[in-house]
């Protein structure tokens, strides 16, 4: 048979594959990311690939293709089934397959999906998916072959796994979970049996239409729900899941949502008690206390570009064991894995939690309080979004600023911090600032405002942003 597939051109993302379904994405791209995909891993020596999908009505339809592509390139496929992302990436690690694909449209809406891909034990990304697009668009793949295939329950294994590193104290804590109807549902279910304390789980259904509000827990909107049952409760904090719970959010018992810098701050108190001196690693848009809080801690913190998989990575170079993302991907290779999993990130907060003498809220409250905008995001097309980051970087480095280019331009100034980068994966520049207090903020949002505008563009609309970090 022959093979040959163009993928739609806003499909092929920096980290995924990732389209609407039914216009830029359907069962022939999935067919073509197992076809390419197992050309990639056959010429790579392998011949096992681990795959699973979320909850989304559309996923076991593009499960069923994507394992007939990587059969057809003679792979021998383990079907994990639904559940979440980390699961998959668990099965990857422990069975030590030579790939992995999870089918999951993570915290996108509900209509759309997507794949995130491993190979061995590193993430798939970048020019490695571009390559698959020209491999599935040149036809330039294995011989037709007939591989196999197997179902593996995984799950078991996995949650024990999560519970072996339970390390709670004597507080009995009272924890309400929201699922938001996410891949999760089940293994959660199963998870909080184990675990001590009392456990509320909302939205417990893996519902693809996520009927209870969009699965994407960085959005204060989308925690409304929790934060009611927490204070209904007197619970002590509320842990949220997007739609394939690879990243967390979290409140406390007053709640106060624990933004993804002020947890890691939380986690990595704990981690170097155990390892000190160790390497933390955190992305650009993360707020300046957090890096001080790491070095005060015995750390040693350090910025780095955002994305999960180039996060991964830099954590792989450096033997850190714990990074975070803003975006809510944290990442332990303390006694872990190295994957973001916000399941594990929730069993050692929880852990942290139970052995802390005053509330999550006072550690909160206990930080430096700064004043920030939260993440701006406007257009600029993408054939111009990197010139104007190039164009600010230039300026502000021939005015003799202090500035950090690991990713897009990070300003530090007297009043605090600003950051212009574009994103990999949208036609937008992304922009925040931090400061200690608003006059200083107003400051920093009219030098990002003024150098935006040297380059021909509007500010961003920062109204009501002056948000308490």
């Amino acid at each position: 048979m022959s093979f040959r597939h163009d993928f739609d051109q806003t499909s092929l993302r920096e980290y995924d594959i990732r389209g609407i379904v039914g216009e830029t994405l359907g069962e022939a791209d999935a067919f073509a990311v197992g076809r390419a995909f197992g050309t990639i891993v056959a010429r790579a020596s392998g011949s096992t690939v681990a795959v699973g999908f979320d909850g989304r009505l559309s996923s076991p339809e593009l499960e069923q293709s994507l394992v007939a592509g990587l059969r057809a390139s003679g792979m021998e496929v383990l079907r994990v089934g639904r559940g979440p992302t980390p699961m998959l990436y668990y099965a990857a690690t422990t069975l030590q397959t030579d790939g992995a694909v999870m089918v999951t449209g993570s915290h996108n809406p509900a209509n759309y999906n997507g794949f995130k891909m491993m190979l061995g034990r590193k993430p798939f990304f970048g020019a490695q998916i571009a390559e698959l697009g020209r491999i599935a668009a040149s036809a330039d793949v294995v011989e037709q072959a007939t591989g196999g295939e197997r179902h593996v329950d995984i799950a078991h294994d996995y949650i024990a796994r999560l519970i072996a590193d339970w390390d709670g104290g004597d507080r009995i804590l009272k924890v309400v979970w929201d699922n938001g109807n996410g891949a999760a549902g089940e293994v959660l279910a199963r998870l909080v049996r184990s675990l001590p304390g009392e456990h509320t789980v909302l939205n417990g259904e893996i519902d693809g239409n996520f009927p209870a509000h969009h699965p994407d827990p960085t959005v204060p909107r989308n925690l409304e729900q929790l934060i009611a049952e927490v204070a209904a409760q007197g619970a002590d904090l509320g842990i949220a899941f997007d739609g394939d719970a690879d990243r967390i959010g979290v409140v406390d018992d007053k709640g106060q949502i624990l933004w993804g810098d002020e947890l890691l701050i939380v986690l990595a108190r704990d981690v170097l008690r155990e390892h000190p001196g160790a390497t933390i690693i955190a992305d650009v848009k993360a707020s300046q206390v957090l890096f001080d809080e790491v070095s005060r801690a015995g750390g040693k913190p350090l910025m780095w570009r955002t994305g999960h998989s180039l996060i991964k990575a830099k954590m792989a170079e450096t033997g850190s064991p714990l990074a975070g993302e803003m975006s809510g991907h944290v990442f332990f290779a303390d006694k872990w894995y190295g994957f973001d999993d916000a399941l594990y990130a929730a069993v050692r907060l929880l852990g942290i939690a139970a052995r802390l003498d005053q509330p999550l809220s006072a550690v909160k409250e206990a930080l430096p309080r700064t004043v920030s905008t939260p993440e701006l995001r406007f257009d600029c097309l993408d054939t111009r979004k990197f010139g104007v980051v190039e164009e600010v970087a230039a300026r502000l480095k021939a005015e003799g600023a202090e500035v950090s280019s690991i990713d897009g331009v990070r300003v530090r100034t007297a009043d605090g911090w600003w950051l212009l980068r574009a994103s990999n994966t949208q036609a937008v520049l992304v922009a925040r600032a931090e400061a200690a207090d608003t006059a200083g903020l107003d400051r920093l949002r009219a030098v990002l405002a003024s150098q935006l505008e040297q380059s021909g563009l509007a500010a961003p609309d920062f109204s009501g942003d002056n948000a308490g970090h």
